[in-house]
């Protein structure tokens, strides 16, 4: 028996290789996309406690461990994933069952790192280090927070049934979903901007008044079912840049 599958291989490698894909293009043409950025570089320069170069190094050093994870995960359980007749109602009924298990297993695990003083301190004070945050800074935590943020997916495939090969597919869509939210900017043509939670609704969380507040990453459910959704609206400023304030910030300026 083979230590590691092809298959298992390109599962545990390509949602990482899509990762520097989509987060190298931001930053290729960060510069030219100035003036749809919510925050500026002033502002980067400002507020962030980390350096680009040392996150840069902590998510390799992340993405490393997930895939040593995800190759042990796979071995383990490689005699009970049998192969099926995948059709699209058993692809819909994957899909939608690891959708609501990486978004349930990620919300609580961040919320509850915000409600334990302990936790906060210990593993997820690091990814609040971006205040303004950036497409490849999504990866950039705690590496005992990076153990649980891995655990998540591999969680949602397991549950769900899926194949190495689906779960590659998967796990792809949810990593650019995860930087597309930490992107810090608002492109209009962008698609994920049809969701309510989107980069400017993950923005209000990195910002200090907002911690408390939008800890969901991929819906939006729990954040309302728990009373931790922070409404939000996006207002140009003086650069012509768009900028999201809170929205009780416009109910304060009206009365």
């Amino acid at each position: 028996m083979a230590l590691v599958t092809s298959e298992e291989l390109l599962a545990s490698v390509v949602p990482y290789a899509v990762f520097w894909i989509y987060s190298g293009i931001y930053v290729m043409f960060e510069s030219r996309l100035e003036k749809y950025k919510l925050h500026s570089k002033k502002e980067e320069e400002e507020k962030n406690l980390v350096s680009r170069k040392a996150v840069f190094k902590a998510v390799v050093i992340h993405q490393i461990m997930s895939i040593v994870m995800n190759l042990f995960v796979f071995a383990a359980t490689r005699e009970n994933n049998e192969r099926k007749q995948l059709t699209l109602v058993v692809l819909a009924k994957q899909v939608i069952i690891a959708i609501l298990v990486i978004d349930t297993w990620s919300f609580f695990i961040h919320w509850y790192s915000h409600q334990n003083k302990f936790l906060y301190k210990l593993i997820h004070v690091p990814h609040h280090r971006l205040v303004v945050p950036y497409s490849f800074g999504a990866h950039y935590m705690h590496p005992i927070e990076g153990i649980l943020d891995t655990m998540g997916g591999t969680l949602a495939t397991l549950l769900s049934g899926m194949s190495p090969r689906t779960s590659m597919f998967f796990v792809s869509f949810s990593i650019i979903k995860v930087v597309d939210d930490h992107c810090g900017m608002r492109l209009p043509w962008n698609p994920f901007n049809l969701l309510s939670n989107n980069s400017a609704y993950h923005d209000v969380h990195h910002q200090l008044y907002g911690t408390k507040y939008n800890f969901s990453v991929y819906l939006d459910i729990w954040d309302k079912i728990l009373g931790t959704y922070m409404p939000y609206t996006l207002e140009k400023n003086p650069d012509g840049r768009l900028e999201v304030r809170r929205a009780d910030d416009q109910d304060k300026k009206h009365h």
